[in-house]
């Protein structure tokens, strides 16, 4: 007798999920994709105002420094998910600076006129050096965005680990700046 229940049970249970499952199909044909919506959310370059420096400049080869970046979004709530993409040129080529290993990315969401930042930690190499990046610049995008922007670079070489394809610095995750 206890197997009638049972199936009973399961027979509910599957009708149940069907209807949840016809429901969510309904909202997604409605225009209420969830994959439109955070899309939508994603912060836009052309919308953020961003603020490099002042930093804590490395004074000789070897000593560590620290580049903080503001930013300010004026555009609409957005969402900044996971880490800045960060790339530092010479005049010959660009080399991506990665996340710091130690740091988990982490989903922040701006209102207008909200601020975020992040820092750039780098070792500073000798100039002229093989292993050494001269940079010049320094190209920043954002987490799902397209373009980007682009600075001048003015803290010193930055030092490689093995070359200045591999560099010694990292970059920080995004933390919430201001009130």
């Amino acid at each position: 007798m206890r197997a009638l229940p049972i199936a009973v049970t399961a027979a509910a249970a599957a009708l149940m999920l069907t209807a949840c499952d016809s429901g969510s199909a309904d909202k997604k044909d409605s225009g209420g994709s969830p994959a439109t919506s955070a899309s939508s959310t994603v912060c836009a370059i052309d919308h953020i105002d961003f603020e490099v420096g002042p930093a804590n400049t490395a004074p000789a080869a070897g000593d560590t420094g620290n580049v903080p970046v503001t930013l300010t979004n004026h555009g609409d709530k957005c969402t900044l998910d996971g880490f800045p993409g960060i790339e530092v040129h010479d005049r010959a080529r660009g080399t991506e600076v990665f996340a710091d290993k130690s740091a988990k990315p982490q989903k922040l969401t701006l209102v207008k006129d909200a601020t975020a930042s992040f820092t750039i930690t780098y070792v500073r190499g000798t100039a002229g050096d093989a292993k050494s990046l001269d940079a010049t610049s320094l190209k920043i995008t954002l987490p799902g965005a397209k373009d980007a922007q682009r600075f001048k670079w003015s803290y010193g070489p930055l030092a490689g680990k093995t070359g200045p394809d591999d560099l010694n610095a990292s970059v920080s995750t995004f933390q919430a700046a201001g009130d």
